[in-house]
């Protein structure tokens, strides 16, 4: 199975994509950081340990952006003597670094969590402009999880596909903040606490889910069957045979792939080049953007 990215939906290219990422980043960056504020105010104020937490989770999603704009820069340099094939792959760092913040905060979740249950929780001092504003947080979260999402989609981004799985885990943190308040009330700690293990299941399933699609990538997986690739060039006339098929897929979707294909011994020069330009073509056509290498032998 393919481990591509999700298809692009806009035309991009490797000069034109990361500004639009880092446009993009940006524009969270700064609504992660009022979200982060807003829960820290609250924290303090009510006193709810789970509030102060999804203020830490906001806090690593700041950092999250800083860090992705800064690999985003790294990964849209052109080619050059040291990286030919570009430096797609810096972006696929900066989503494990993803991984690894949600992996920390997974841990702290669970702990506070288990913390709670075996001290029977608190009560917290809330009031019902606390509420109004965590959920007024909550539609944030979810309009960034829409953004990123939908954005990741049209310019082709696997860190930003990550960084909404990221801020996607960050909604139930920030409901499992607005329960605490409500219950922390009646003295539902224990309720709460549970809560708060369930969603550091869940942040980890999320982990996980950019694992699969990110280490295909680093390993350099195979992105197409060698027997689909043939089947598309057997419709080509005068190639007898196809063989040495490599593919891979970068982390904004690019197709590379070497094959080499044989001709009739006495084939000329030039219609060899023709056939090169035609397998190149076939593939580009059914995968999209692609860089195909084709080497021509005789028969």
């Amino acid at each position: 199975m393919s481990s591509r990215p999700q298809l692009q939906t806009e035309r991009v290219t490797r000069e034109t994509r990361p500004p639009a990422v880092r446009r993009v980043l940006l524009h969270v960056l700064l609504l992660n950081a009022f979200v982060m504020l807003v829960k820290l105010v609250v924290g303090i104020r009510t006193g709810s340990l789970t509030v102060l937490g999804a203020a830490l989770e906001s806090a690593l999603d700041t950092l999250n952006n800083l860090i992705g704009m800064l690999l985003v820069t790294i990964a849209g340099r052109a080619p050059d003597e040291d990286h030919p094939y570009g430096h797609d792959k810096f972006e696929t760092i900066g989503a494990l670094g993803i991984v690894g913040f949600l992996s920390i905060s997974c841990f702290e979740l669970m702990r506070e969590g288990f913390e709670a249950i075996l001290s029977g929780g608190t009560v917290t001092r809330t009031s019902p402009a606390d509420l109004g504003i965590i959920v007024a947080t909550l539609f944030a979260n979810a309009f960034v999880v829409w953004y990123e999402r939908r954005r990741a989609a049209q310019i082709g981004s696997l860190f930003l596909l990550a960084d909404a799985e990221h801020t996607r885990g960050d909604i139930l943190v920030t409901l499992l903040a607005l329960i605490s308040l409500v219950l922390g009330r009646h003295g539902g700690g224990r309720v709460d606490a549970m809560l708060a293990i369930a969603v550091a299941l869940i942040i980890a399933l999320s982990g996980w889910g950019i694992l699969r699609r990110s280490i295909p990538i680093l390993v350099d997986r195979r992105a197409v069957q060698a027997g689909d690739l043939r089947r598309i060039i057997a419709g080509i006339p005068g190639i007898v045979e196809v063989r040495g098929i490599r593919s891979r897929y970068s982390a904004s979707g690019v197709l590379f792939a070497e094959l080499t294909i044989t001709v009739p011994g006495g084939t000329p020069v030039n219609v060899a080049h023709e056939l090169a330009d035609r397998v190149e073509e076939a593939l580009a056509s059914r995968y999209g953007t692609a860089e195909i290498t084709v080497h021509v032998e005789p028969a």
